[in-house]
């Protein structure tokens, strides 16, 4: 009902396109708990805190997250969460202990609704939560920026620069974030490939390709490869992928 007076009132100008979009936004999120949109525990980008120090440099610099969860022994014992920004000062001080720059872990359970993860975040000053199961595992991980993009859409990175086509951007680790509305010939074109060779199906989308080819809808953390080409799902919304990350 909320959302029939919405789209009456855009159609009045009461309101502008991205103002009902983004109150979309935050009625969805009122919905939504953060299960529904974590990076699943496989796929989290994590540090060994017993990493070679040079080794710990190039991940940090090739992936490109601010924020990493640092693990002792094993993938479940979380020790802290490392800031990319912090790491200045191992190169200032090469005996500087990693164990030292750690911040304390947010964890919060599966069935965290996003609105009280959005106020979790602002009490604990967290920008990153990691998800743990009703038996204590860890799940996955959800980030503040995850959640705003349920509400604004794609936050695009600082570092992010855009290529001859406005559906992809090259990004500070040299991948690739590329729309999922972008054309199978813009991506043939870009890549040098020929994503439908030998196919009998037409597609306009790579988001609607990747669907058909892996035979059901990607989620966020997914990835997969297709002819060489190594995709992940970056941001999915209302069962369609917005955003994949390419690696080549």
């Amino acid at each position: 009902m909320l959302l029939e007076v919405m789209v009456e009132a855009e159609k009045n100008s009461l309101i502008g396109p991205e103002s009902r979009l983004m109150m979309e936004g935050v009625l969805r999120i009122s919905e939504m708990r953060a299960i529904d949109i974590m990076v699943a525990s496989p796929r989290i980008d994590m540090i060994d805190i017993e990493m070679d120090r040079d080794d710990l440099f190039h991940q940090v610099i090739d992936i490109g997250h601010s924020r990493y969860p640092v693990f002792e022994e094993n993938r479940e014992n979380i020790i802290g969460v490392l800031h990319s920004k912090d790491l200045h000062k191992l190169q200032r001080a090469p005996d500087f202990s990693i164990k030292a720059l750690l911040r304390n872990v947010l964890y919060v359970p599966e069935s965290k609704s996003l609105v009280d993860l959005l106020r979790e975040f602002k009490k604990s000053k967290n920008h990153l939560a990691l998800v743990v199961d009703e038996f204590g595992r860890i799940a996955g991980l959800v980030t503040l920026e995850d959640v705003l993009e349920e509400i604004v859409g794609e936050i695009e990175d600082e570092f992010d620069t855009q290529s001859s086509t406005p559906d992809i951007y090259t990004l500070a680790d040299k991948s690739y974030r590329i729309a999922g509305h972008c054309s199978i010939e813009e991506i043939n074109k870009a890549f040098e490939v020929d994503l439908l060779k030998g196919k009998e199906e037409e597609f306009d989308t790579l988001g609607g390709f990747i669907a058909h080819e892996i035979g059901h809808v990607p989620q966020k953390g997914e990835t997969f490869t297709i002819d060489g080409l190594k995709f992940e799902v970056m941001h999915a919304r209302g069962g369609a992928v917005k955003w994949f990350r390419l690696r080549l």
